[in-house]
């Protein structure tokens, strides 16, 4: 039985995908390991560090699917590192080339590469998934680009927008977050090969060129200095997660809200019994909004392991360097689990236009109170049309009415203002602003991009 929700049979397609899983599965994690050990032996045979038929022998006897795992297991405990009792087997495969295996290598740099090479098939996972949201997100925001919407500041009504305008901002956050993780691959994508203190010293004057065999062999970039105690890069790979769950953990409490049945706007996809209560059968909770919420509060919180795992001691460190593995594998898992809840709620999202227009309606015409202090303001100053028309809102409040009548019956307005041009001024769908336009600029970036 698994203790924790990323491996529950329970809970972990609540928090993860098979997908993501996959990639950090310990299995894979060893595959990674000898598909690093074999490209170094390729490499160092092209630079005539060790004979290419023992290369060649080594590649073709190499298989961490027939390893012994349980005596992996057992030696790994003993040792602290997987690599040595992993060097153990595959030099046994590898026959008499066995002592060509991991030649003039360190430990870290086999798992420190390794984990490179999963963070790339990773980030190739979280690319599609964001893929899917931008599109899904670019078709709300067009589809509802001029369907008015109370927006609201301090959880009260402010001034008008548009449904679109809200997916919008959503969309922009993840667009930005493309090219967040398209600039992040060429620093985070960098394999490791330094041996023990980092200076390439045991293969003498042909350390860099098998250094960047190496990386050719594996498809990563090379490294310009040796990063075993610099860990920036994985550092930000994961801190980048915390950014684009963050921007999902919004997405998440703005639909929570707006579910709510004081607002009743929107709601996530219905599948029959999916956030059914035990006891109250007229429940309908948001549960992928919960999730992703969760998800990305379980990611900010590795992000700060990664920061704190930065400070490590002189030319290799102790207790640092296995933060990270605590914290890489979750952050990935946790951020596909959040990508895949929220693709889900959001491709069959639930919009109520019906309930928007009554919500926006609600206030009898004060959330546009600043349409009509700038309607009335070039007649007589905007401070004085400030003061008039918070005067008209107050007996609004106080007395009930429309806006619009109650500005009528004020002689410093009607004065000066068409009782059409306030019925004109108090109707929330006239003060949209720019929000359709800017709907249109982030829709032609998406495109742009696409």
């Amino acid at each position: 039985m698994a203790s924790n929700v990323l491996d529950s049979v329970l809970f972990r397609d609540s928090f993860g995908t098979p997908a993501m899983r996959a990639v950090f599965d310990d299995r894979e994690l060893v595959r990674k390991y000898v598909e690093v050990e074999v490209a170094l032996a390729k490499a160092q045979a092209r630079c005539g560090v060790i004979p290419e038929a023992a290369a060649l022998e080594i590649a073709e006897k190499c298989n961490a699917d027939t390893l012994d795992f349980d005596l992996l297991r057992h030696e790994t405990e003993i040792v602290g590192y997987p690599i040595l009792p992993l060097v153990h087997q595959i030099s046994k495969q590898a026959g008499e080339s066995g002592g060509y295996v991991h030649w003039g290598a360190t430990t870290q740099d086999i798992m420190d590469t390794a984990v490179v090479l999963q963070i790339r098939d990773a980030f190739a996972l979280i690319e599609s998934d964001m893929d899917k949201l931008r599109a899904t997100l670019a078709d709300l925001s067009r589809r509802y680009r001029d369907t008015p919407m109370a927006g609201r500041t301090h959880l009260q009504q402010a001034l008008p927008v548009t449904f679109g305008y809200k997916a919008a901002i959503w969309l922009d956050m993840f667009e930005r977050h493309a090219e967040r993780l398209a600039q992040a691959r060429p620093r985070v994508l960098v394999g490791e090969f330094a041996g023990a203190a980092g200076t390439l010293a045991s293969l003498g004057d042909k350390g860099l060129a098998v250094q960047k065999a190496m990386m050719e062999e594996l498809g990563l970039n090379v490294p310009t200095s040796t990063w075993h105690v610099a860990r920036d890069g994985f550092a930000e790979a994961v801190n980048l997660l915390a950014v684009i769950t963050g921007s999902l953990g919004k997405i998440a409490y703005d639909v929570m809200l707006l579910a709510a049945n004081e607002f009743g706007e929107l709601y996530e996809p219905f599948v029959k019994g999916r956030g059914a209560s035990s006891t109250m059968p007229q429940k309908r909770n948001p549960i992928s909004s919960e999730l992703m919420l969760a998800c990305a509060k379980g990611v900010r919180q590795q992000a700060g392991l990664m920061l704190d795992a930065m400070v490590q001691d002189l030319e290799r460190a102790t207790g640092p360097w296995h933060a990270e593995w605590i914290a890489i594998p979750e952050s990935f898992v946790l951020s596909a689990g959040a990508l895949h809840q929220a693709n889900f709620m959001l491709a069959g999202l639930v919009v109520d236009e019906a309930a928007m227009k009554r919500n926006l309606g609600m206030t009898n015409g004060l959330i546009v109170a600043e349409a009509v202090m700038m309607g009335l303001a070039p007649y007589i100053g905007r401070q004085d049309a400030h003061d008039v028309v918070y005067d008209a809102c107050r007996i609004v409040n106080e007395q009930g009415g429309r806006l619009a009548d109650v500005l009528n019956a004020m002689s410093s307005v009607s004065e000066r203002l068409d009782p059409q041009l306030i019925e004109k001024l108090t109707d929330p769908a006239n003060y949209l602003g720019m929000a359709p336009a800017m709907v249109d600029q982030v829709l032609a970036r998406y495109m742009s991009r696409k």
